[in-house]
């Protein structure tokens, strides 16, 4: 098949490596020209992940990008998500790897692709380590059974195993909610509160996501699989999380625009929370963990989160 991957960063620089690896056909849509340039010249991406060797792989500006294409990979922040999507040509289905809600709305980012059929694939899928070709699995959602299928055969491999799954809200939602997570997470590093409450508030998470979930009428099996749980632990524990960082260095005094600045890459959590707290608000459901985390973007001391959680009433489980 003939991939266009628009977004040239960590994650879409190791997914374009993994459908290379299956042996498909790429386009990968840079940022920039002179990105573009630099792939072209030396087959690596040099602002992300240039272990990969992207050689026999076209690079184009995103602007330039071909028509003619069987499917079209969406790999670029949330925030840019909605105008991408809009510019994309053609009528390719889209395959969404962005995990966040539109800033703008507060939807989905699946509902802001009009025209034509999406899917969205989630999971523990840390790039650093698909870039180097080690183990992993990932869920595919989407409404159109043919597309889904389509899409796990093409990506399926001995070391990228795909599932499907039809509940694309409870996909997309495990996949926003788990980086606001994973920023309390952090900051429970950055305290050096230990692993005990680290579990705690991961499971707790959980719960909250799963809470979400079911206002929203996602299946709550989902929350318990790839796109839920196995994306949550990986993002709250792995060194590689960019979320986790972040919420360590708030914890250690930075504030949230010196962490993004230090960590030098997207982080989704902070674009997320707040939308994900207005979703909520909209649900009717309550989301201590989210509220604490909007927070303590806003200023609030983490010390003091940590204490109003604790203090909470207590309930059942």
């Amino acid at each position: 098949m003939r991939f266009l991957v628009a977004g040239a960063g960590s994650w879409g620089t190791a997914f374009t490596h993994v459908l290379r690896e299956r042996g498909h056909e790429v386009v990968l849509g840079c940022h920039t020209a002179e990105q573009a340039r630099a792939i072209n010249e030396t087959g690596r991406n040099p602002r992300s992940l240039p272990i990969v060797d992207l050689r026999g792989v076209e690079a184009v500006p995103l602007d330039d990008a071909p028509a003619d294409v069987d499917v079209i990979v969406v790999a670029v922040p949330s925030k840019a998500f909605a105008s991408v999507a809009a510019s994309l040509p053609g009528s390719a289905p889209v395959l969404s790897l962005t995990k966040g809600l539109d800033p703008a709305s507060g939807e989905r980012l699946s509902t802001t692709v009009h025209g034509r059929p999406v899917a969205v694939l989630s999971g523990p899928n840390m790039a650093e380590e698909i870039a180097v070709g080690l183990p992993t699995a990932a869920v595919i959602a989407s409404e159109d059974g043919y597309l889904v299928g389509e899409l796990q055969h093409a990506v399926n491999s001995t070391v990228f195993r795909a599932y499907v799954n039809p509940d694309v809200v409870g996909v997309e939602l495990c996949a926003a909610a788990k980086n606001v997570i994973a920023l309390a997470a952090g900051g429970v590093d950055g305290l050096a509160l230990g692993d005990n409450s680290k579990a705690s508030l991961i499971t707790r998470g959980l719960a909250e996501m799963a809470r979400l979930g079911e206002a929203a009428g996602a299946r709550p099996e989902t929350f318990a699989g790839l796109a839920g749980m196995g994306d949550l632990i990986v993002t709250c524990w792995s060194k590689h999380g960019r979320n986790r960082h972040a919420g360590e260095l708030i914890a250690q005094g930075l504030s949230p625009g010196e962490a993004v600045a230090r960590i030098g890459q997207t982080v989704e959590g902070i674009t997320t929370a707040p939308a994900l707290h207005d979703l909520s608000a909209r649900l009717g459901v309550e989301l201590p963990i989210t509220e604490g985390v909007c927070a303590v973007l806003s200023g609030q001391s983490l010390s003091e989160l940590v204490s109003n959680l604790m203090g909470r009433q207590p309930t059942e489980e």
